[in-house]
């Protein structure tokens, strides 16, 4: 199977500096030697996750929700339950601002990041083309859509490296592996097959009748789109936010 997606996200216009001085909404945790760590970084993280979706200025990050993305390309064949070739364009994501994080831990030794997230919903919004097969479906179109989760759990491994520059440490994430089930989905696609009512409505009510099936043959693509979009976000956050203002024992470790 291959599997390709391109993901743009416009979230930061112009070159800004970083935070030399602690935020509010930022909580310093000791990780050597502290049993509470785990409970500490996770109450931290969900300072940042709370704050995150209203914009960070003196980063330059825009609000996140609604989020805007200016295009999703995917690319997947060679077999299985989906073949897709497919483009979203002005897409626009809701439910980032309500993100609860259930448990957040570093490794005091890689510094890597193993987070586990909780969204009651996630909505996609956008403009679609589409030429491919899903399940059983030959699709075609090209139209406006949505697609609705619920319940979504999102288990997340950022791969970080700590680095040092003008007197801070930060930390330097190279990657997001992501794994996440849903507990609901609905979704609409328009002017399926050029627009025949009676396929397209049929084709729709048969995907949401069967939104498990096709959750789980689109798990490689959402995976990597929230993959895409995560890594973006959270190089913008901690590129320019010092690692000391998370944990106060950096040079002890």
């Amino acid at each position: 199977m291959r599997t390709s997606l391109l993901v743009c996200v416009t979230l930061l216009h112009s070159a800004f500096g970083f935070l030399d001085k602690q935020p509010s909404y930022i909580s310093t945790c000791q990780i050597k030697n502290n049993p509470n760590f785990s409970n500490c970084s996770t109450h931290s993280v969900q300072g940042l996750f709370d704050e995150i979706p209203k914009g960070i200025p003196e980063i330059g990050l825009e609000p996140l929700d609604p989020l805007k993305v200016d295009k999703i390309k995917i690319l997947q064949g060679g077999g299985g339950a989906v073949t897709v070739n497919a483009s979203l364009t002005n897409v626009t994501v809701i439910g980032f601002g309500h993100t609860k994080v259930v448990h957040n831990t570093v490794d005091n030794k890689t510094y890597d990041f193993h987070t586990k997230l909780h969204l009651d919903r996630l909505r996609i919004d956008g403009n679609y083309e589409l030429l491919g097969r899903i399940l059983v479906i030959p699709l075609r179109g090209k139209g406006a859509c949505w697609f609705d989760a619920k319940d979504l759990e999102i288990y997340a491994k950022s791969d970080v490296k700590l680095i040092k520059h003008d007197g801070f440490h930060f930390f330097n994430i190279s990657a997001v592996h992501v794994k996440f089930s849903i507990g609901g989905l609905k979704l609409h696609m328009g002017n399926l097959f050029d627009g025949i009512k009676t396929l397209e409505d049929s084709t729709n009510a048969y995907l949401n009748a069967n939104w498990r099936p096709v959750a789980e043959s689109l798990n490689p693509i959402l995976s990597k789109t929230i993959e895409d979009i995560m890594i973006d976000i959270l190089k913008k956050v901690f590129d320019n936010t010092p690692a000391d203002f998370f944990l106060s024992d950096l040079d002890k470790i």
